[in-house]
């Protein structure tokens, strides 16, 4: 887990997901696979809540900024619904994880992600151009319900079964893998993906030859 990277200007059309900063300071691309998921690396619950970024409703604001919704939400946030986004993030977290471990759902959760999509999403408009734009007047609470219905859409969706956490042993990003063989194992393979690469080179460096006599 790791806090979200403010996104470099140079890159007009960057890849889907987030640039998120690993312990060393170093930059990486993490793609989630969907919007519900890219709410997941703010924060969490129990120890994930030392990762923590949404303080503010300007973090959120932040946030939906560097998602992957469309360019222009004109987005105003409230304290009360930064406090509900960071509730049903947290039920999300341990939604996401319990089906990354083949475990059943647990209630709690299903009723704060189902609770958060019954509200109105967020809602877009044609304009003579034939572009898509965002209508004015969005809330906090209409993302919320627009991140909720993403969740239900995923586990209810042919990508459920593949939904996974990062196989690095110490990393506990969530994706969805959505690549066509359908073999993601890490968050990223130019992080957690080359640490692996890394330690199973050095493992076999230290190894004994077997095929040494006494």
């Amino acid at each position: 887990m790791n806090a979200q990277a403010t996104e470099s200007p140079e890159s007009p059309e960057p890849a889907p997901g987030l640039t998120l900063v690993s312990h060393e300071g170093k930059p990486y691309r993490f793609d989630p696979g969907t919007l519900c998921l890219e709410l997941l690396p703010t924060g969490g619950p129990g120890p994930f809540a030392r990762y923590e970024v949404l303080h503010t409703p300007a973090d959120l604001v932040t946030w939906a900024g560097r998602s992957r919704l469309a360019d222009g939400l004109g987005l105003t946030v409230t304290e009360d619904e930064l406090e509900r986004t960071r509730a049903v993030r947290d039920a999300l977290f341990l939604l996401t994880a319990d089906r990354a471990h083949g475990r059943p759902p647990r209630s709690a959760h299903l009723d704060a992600v189902n609770e958060a999509a019954a509200a109105p999403p967020l809602v877009s408009r044609l304009t003579p151009e034939g572009t898509r734009v965002w209508a004015p007047g969005a809330t906090g609470t209409q993302l919320l319900s627009t991140v909720a219905r993403d969740a239900i859409d995923l586990f209810s969706g042919p990508f459920a079964d593949r939904v996974r956490e990062c196989g690095a042993h110490d990393c506990f990003l969530l994706f969805v893998d959505t690549s066509r063989p359908g073999r993601r194992r890490w968050c990223a393979m130019e992080h957690c993906g080359n640490r692996e690469k890394v330690r199973a080179h050095r493992a076999r460096a230290t190894r004994p030859d077997d095929r040494t006599t006494p």
